[in-house]
């Protein structure tokens, strides 16, 4: 599914260029759950952006589901984004003037599907995340977890192949948390493939395999038990 070769990214800083991410080589098979971990500045959130097509790669490859993503153009990206990734972010990223089923239907919009369609596969995107007797709900009427149940049903909406969660318990409360935590695992056991940047042991937990990033290489990887 996605296969990264030699990856690394430098920015351009005043006359000298900083290295935030060097030779990168990692493997995310169908099925897996993958927690990336690692201190704030080691390069986990960048290694995030490529993967989820929202920056490119200095150097190296990077293959999604076969084809060599690292040398598409924005527009090119922005489809992948939209066709094959769904992303949960720690603050949710609703709009606060659309119901939770408005909210789910947008990428469906970008995707050009059409209303009857985007309307039932909104309803049973939030069905599938408990929310069924709250569609119709403005997010300001939300508590964190169900917005962040809006924010997984808005990434499956699609069926991307992979859904990417950056800190997606990091504004929540110990008991919401093992909520999300306990519906993505319960999404991975149904075959969506899910990486997640976390900075938590009790939520790496929950995931079949822990990358470590350190000043911007993979250091350490291993099963969920730390």
């Amino acid at each position: 599914m996605i296969n990264l070769e030699g990856i690394c990214k430098s920015y351009r800083v005043g006359t000298s260029d900083v290295t935030i991410l060097k030779d990168i080589d990692l493997v995310i098979n169908q099925g897996d759950f993958l927690a990336i971990m690692g201190p704030s500045g080691s390069g986990k959130s960048t290694l995030m952006n490529i993967i989820g097509c929202l920056d490119h790669p200095s150097s190296g490859c990077y293959f999604l589901n076969g084809e060599d993503v690292s040398t598409y153009d924005e527009p090119g990206l922005a489809k992948v984004r939209n066709r094959q990734i769904g992303f949960v972010f720690q603050q949710f990223h609703l709009l606060p003037r659309l119901t939770a089923k408005k909210n789910v239907e947008l990428p469906m919009i970008y995707a050009g599907i059409q209303i009857k369609e985007r309307e039932a596969r909104a309803e049973l995107a939030l069905e599938r995340v408990g929310l069924k007797e709250r569609m119709d709900y403005l997010p300001n009427s939300l508590s964190g977890g169900q917005k962040q149940r809006v924010a997984i049903a808005r990434a499956l909406v699609n069926e991307p192949s992979i859904i990417l969660a950056d800190e997606p318990t990091g504004a929540l409360d110990t008991k919401t948390s093992e909520m999300i935590m306990g519906l993505l695992t319960d999404l991975n056991e149904s075959g969506t493939t899910i990486a997640l940047v976390t900075h938590e042991t009790e939520v790496a937990k929950y995931t079949k395999r822990i990358i470590f990033v350190r000043d911007g290489k993979l250091v350490q990887e291993e099963g969920p038990t730390l």
